[in-house]
């Protein structure tokens, strides 16, 4: 079965990804472990649910099917979908009673992350999930920086807003740490982002961001 990403692009399999990641390895900068920014996370928040911590998961991403082969009458095989455009962020959950809401983004860049790493229905989305008291933020990881961190979703909405009245394209690197919560990498969760979670509690009671 032949699955496409929004742009028509062919989506690769796990192996062949993985394959096509050897083949460039000496150029490519991986994360922690050879893993991925998403399966770090989907391995945290197991831990997490193990542990009755918190209840996070990583939303579904819609899929558009537009070919099918019925082989026989009570069968149905799927020869070829599209990924569609997910309309908000990618985990969502309940942690000590609060809703949390996020999207994880990487960067290459050393100095700022780029504003159109997000899409404008995804800052809408957490504009209105912080309307009703939830906790949204966005993890950014500096890849050639190695660091990574928990940034207040209403910090990247005014960012956001700005560079619509003809302001920055990206967040410098500065405010990023002046606003966002470093997170620093362990065995087990391997990131423990709710830390970053906890200041942002915190910081909420306290009246601030």
């Amino acid at each position: 079965m032949t699955f496409h990403y929004p742009n028509g692009q062919p989506y690769l399999h796990h192996e062949a990804k993985k394959a096509k990641k050897q083949a460039a390895s000496a150029t490519t900068i991986f994360g922690k472990r050879g893993m991925s920014l998403e399966e770090e996370l989907n391995e945290s928040n197991q831990y997490y649910l193990a542990k009755e911590i918190a209840v996070v998961h990583k939303k579904p991403t819609p899929i558009q099917i537009v070919k099918v082969d019925y082989p026989q009458r009570s069968q149905a095989v799927i020869k070829e979908a599209y990924f569609k455009r997910p309309s908000t962020t990618d985990y969502n959950g309940v942690y000590h009673g609060h809703y949390i809401d996020f999207d994880a983004k990487e960067t290459k860049s050393k100095t700022s992350f780029p504003l159109h790493n997000f899409h404008e229905h995804q800052v809408k989305h957490m504009d209105e999930c912080l309307k009703q008291g939830g906790i949204c933020f966005a993890l950014i990881r500096f890849v050639v920086l190695d660091r990574i961190f928990v940034y207040p979703a209403s910090n990247l909405i005014t960012f956001w807003r700005a560079q619509m009245t003809g302001g920055r394209k990206s967040i410098p690197l500065d405010a990023v740490v002046a606003d966002g919560v470093e997170i620093n990498y362990q065995l087990n969760p391997l990131i423990p982002y709710l830390d970053g979670v906890d200041e942002l509690i915190a910081r909420t009671q306290q009246g601030g961001n």
